[in-house]
């Protein structure tokens, strides 16, 4: 079993190239290469600023649009029923190895990306690789809430783009 990404297109503001999706794909493997995970699936909604706005609200307390939102399916929150798999025979333990564990679901909207990678001067794609490439890290444990950490996680983000071609 491998790493697979489900997708999914939620907005209408512009249309989702093809190419996407592959090097969504490539930049999942090279994260999971380096990072160790090899099985699982992620969840990527493509949104438009009203969606996103009202996840962030709902689920942050940040009544504002986002570029990206990540849920973990590895983290538990308050009140939250851990999950447990079980095997066939009752037992707890691994996972049949046809099963990808879900990993979580990453959010983008694609109105904000877009903004963003004219601002910054680079393309649509690279924009819409580094979003994606950060919300994997949070679906994996990293985040960015002290200066270290941040810069831990924006030196493996860079690291992972350059290995795709993904330059500025």
């Amino acid at each position: 079993m491998s790493l697979t990404l489900e997708w999914s297109n939620e907005q209408t503001v512009a249309d989702i190239p093809e190419r996407w999706i592959p090097l969504l794909t490539q930049l999942l493997n090279i994260v999971g290469e380096m990072e160790g995970v090899t099985r699982g699936e992620v969840a990527l909604s493509f949104v438009d600023d009203e969606t996103i706005r009202r996840l962030n609200r709902d689920y942050r307390g940040l009544d504002k649009p986002t570029d990206v939102l990540s849920f973990s399916m590895r983290e538990m929150g308050d009140g939250e029923t851990e999950i447990v798999y079980v095997s066939e025979d009752g037992e707890g333990g691994g996972l049949p190895d046809d099963f990808a564990e879900p990993l979580g679901d990453i959010v983008i909207s694609v109105p904000r990306a877009l903004a963003q990678s004219e601002e910054y001067g680079h393309s649509p794609e690279r924009e819409i690789g580094f979003l994606f490439v950060h919300g994997f890290l949070h679906l994996l444990g990293y985040d960015h809430q002290d200066e270290a950490s941040e810069r831990e996680m924006f030196r493996k983000q860079e690291q992972i783009l350059q290995k795709a071609g993904l330059t500025r």
